[in-house]
C-alpha cells in the first residue's frame, strides 16, 4: 500500500457532516424559491422586456454617438469622474481608519471600535446614503461623489486592514537593529510593502464603484442612471437602448483594464 493510500484511508470519515450541510442547503434552496411569483409576471411585463430587447437591437444612434451634454458619451464620462473621485476620496480617508482598525498597530480597545464604526459604515446601503446626501448637497454629480467615497471607506478600510496585519514584521526588525527611526521604518519598512496592495485595492473598488456610480443616478445622484429611469418611464425604448450599449461596453473596458493593472500590481 502507497502512502498515498494511506494517508486517504487514515482521513476522518465525515459522510454524516457532508450529508447534514447538503440536507441545509438544499432546504434552504426551496425555502429561497417561496419567495418566485411567477403570477405577478402578466402581458404587460413580458412586453416591456421584449421592447428593452428591441430597443438594444435598434438603438438610438444619434444618442449613443453624439458628443453633445445630453449624450450617452457624454453621462458615461460624468459617470467616470463620479466613480474616480469618489474612490479617490475613499481611499485617502480610509488609509488612518485601517491603522487604527489593525490590531498590530494600535492598543486592542481602539481598534475594537474603529472595527464597529466601520461596519456600521458597509452596513448602510449605497442608494440609502445617496437619499441621504442629496438631502444635504440637492441632486446631482457632488452627491454622487460623496455617496461614493462614503460607501468605499467601509470595505476599502477592511481590506487595508488586513494587508497591514500580514505585514512582514522581520523587515522592520532588522531596521530597528540598524538604527532606522521610525520615519526611516515607514518609507522604507511599511510603504513599500503596503503599496502595491492599496493600489490594487483600489483599482478592484473603483470597478466595484462604477456600477454603484450607475445605480446613484436612479436617485438623482448624477450619472448616467437618472436618463435611464426617465427614458424607461417614457417608454423610449431607443433610448434605453443606447444607454444599456453604453454602460455594457464601459463596463468591459474597465474590467479589462483594472483586470490588468491588479495583476501588474499584485506581481510587482
Amino acid at each position: 500500500m502507497t502512502a498515498i493510500e494511506k494517508q486517504l484511508y487514515a482521513a476522518p470519515k465525515n459522510k454524516s457532516y457532508m450529508l447534514t450541510i447538503t440536507i441545509i442547503v438544499i432546504l434552504l434552496f426551496l425555502w429561497s424559491m417561496t419567495a418566485i411569483n411567477l403570477q405577478a409576471v402578466d402581458k404587460s411585463g413580458l412586453m416591456i422586456a421584449s421592447n428593452i430587447l428591441k430597443g438594444i437591437v435598434n438603438p438610438n444612434l444619434d444618442l449613443l454617438l453624439n458628443v453633445s451634454s445630453n449624450s450617452v458619451l457624454y453621462l458615461l464620462i460624468e459617470t467616470i469622474a463620479i466613480a474616480f473621485l469618489g474612490t479617490v476620496i475613499g481611499a485617502i480617508l480610509a488609509v488612518p481608519l485601517a491603522f487604527l482598525s489593525a490590531s498590530n498597530v494600535v492598543p486592542t480597545p481602539i481598534a475594537y471600535i474603529t472595527r464597529i464604526i466601520l461596519i456600521i459604515i458597509r452596513t448602510v446601503p449605497a442608494l440609502v446614503y445617496g437619499l441621504m446626501f442629496i438631502r444635504v448637497t440637492g441632486p446631482g454629480a457632488f452627491a454622487g461623489v460623496l455617496t461614493i467615497s462614503f460607501v468605499s471607506i467601509g470595505m476599502l478600510a477592511k481590506l487595508y486592514v488586513d494587508a497591514i496585519e500580514n505585514l512582514d514584521t522581520s523587515v522592520l526588525e532588522s531596521m530597528t537593529s540598524i538604527g532606522c527611526t521610525t520615519l526611516e521604518k515607514i518609507r522604507y519598512g511599511i510603504i513599500p510593502q503596503l503599496t502595491s496592495i492599496f493600489l490594487s485595492i483600489v483599482v478592484y473598488r473603483f470597478d466595484m464603484n462604477l456600477r454603484e456610480a450607475s445605480i446613484l443616478g436612479l436617485v438623482g445622484a448624477g450619472g448616467i442612471g437618472a436618463p435611464l429611469i426617465f427614458a424607461m418611464n417614457s417608454y423610449r425604448w431607443s433610448e434605453v437602448g443606447s444607454i444599456l450599449i453604453g454602460l455594457v461596453i464601459l463596463i468591459l473596458l474597465v474590467e479589462l483594464f483594472s483586470n490588468k493593472i491588479r495583476t501588474k500590481l499584485v506581481q510587482g
